[in-house]
């Protein structure tokens, strides 16, 4: 790839950044459909969320992707918010208009198709989320958007989770409850066919650590979706698999937001299979380097 005057410039914010597998995703597409484009990964604290957002217009950054833990913490500094995107509360996506920053959240979406693609259809389902942070949001959001029967909320937090359920219960009427995630879980997931991970538990380079949830609380039938990609298969998964569980990764959803992305920024279908190739390849060679 040749950096030239004329390169448009994207890129991630985040804090942490460094093992985001989004730069390898986002240029392997750029250069697949020979778009003269460059992304790359800014480390970027809560605190400097203002200055950054500043910073993409003064710098004339193309687009950014916010992660972990700036979604909701953006909202203020945008001029413009999708109104999908300010209903959920979260933004990971923005695009520099001639210096006009608009908010996207194209988790939602993306998380709705790698549960397509994994064959599960969440309408009617209960569900069971652990965490209320932007990702939680955005899964939420997109559960109830297609009939999901009851969505029940775990965090550390629990004005948080409280927060979360009942602007879920005011936009869709729909059955919610909220509790501390380090609370049993037993009764909320007896009657769930879905279980979300929207925490950092288990991400790497913390991957050793102990999973939420112990395999005793999980049960045959029960879908659990870790939105962590990174290891592929996480502590929680294997005690899932162990249960008699289906298991979904982060992938599915990292790709497809990605790709939604990709199309926001550039006007063009994202070779999404390319992304996830990519993707794979990556995580597969940092598991052969320990």
């Amino acid at each position: 790839m040749r950096i030239k005057g004329l390169t448009k410039v994207y890129g991630l914010f985040g804090d942490p950044v460094e093992h985001s597998l989004s730069p390898i995703m986002h240029n392997t597409a750029f250069q697949a459909l020979g778009l003269d484009c460059v992304y790359l990964p800014f480390l970027v604290k809560v605190k400097d969320i203002g200055s950054a957002v500043q910073a993409v217009r003064a710098l004339h950054l193309a687009g950014v992707n916010l992660t972990i833990p700036l979604k909701e913490h953006v909202l203020p500094y945008l001029d413009e918010v999708e109104k999908e995107a300010e209903h959920i509360g979260a933004v990971n996506t923005i695009v520099n208009r001639d210096g006009r920053l608009c908010g996207y959240n194209t988790d939602a979406p993306g998380f709705l198709a790698s549960l397509k693609a994994a064959g599960f259809d969440p309408s009617g389902k209960n569900a069971v989320i652990l965490g209320a942070g932007g990702a939680a949001r955005a899964v939420s959001f997109a559960l109830a958007k297609v009939g999901a029967a009851r969505i029940n909320i775990y965090n550390r937090s629990v004005e948080k989770a409280e927060k979360l359920a009942a602007d879920l219960n005011a936009a869709y009427r729909l059955p919610t409850a909220a509790g501390d995630i380090s609370s049993d879980l037993a009764a909320a997931l007896k009657g769930a066919e879905l279980l979300v991970n929207a925490t950092p538990v288990g991400m790497y380079p913390d991957h050793r650590s102990a999973p939420l949830l112990s395999r005793k609380q999980l049960h045959q039938g029960l879908l659990v979706c870790d939105l962590i990609y990174n290891p592929l298969q996480t502590r929680l998964l294997d005690e899932a698999e162990a249960a008699g569980c289906r298991v979904l990764n982060g992938v599915g959803m990292l790709v497809w937001q990605g790709a939604l992305a990709f199309q926001l920024w550039t006007g063009k279908k994202a070779p999404a299979a390319l992304m996830e190739e990519a993707v794979l390849k990556a995580l597969k060679g940092e598991d052969e380097d320990g």
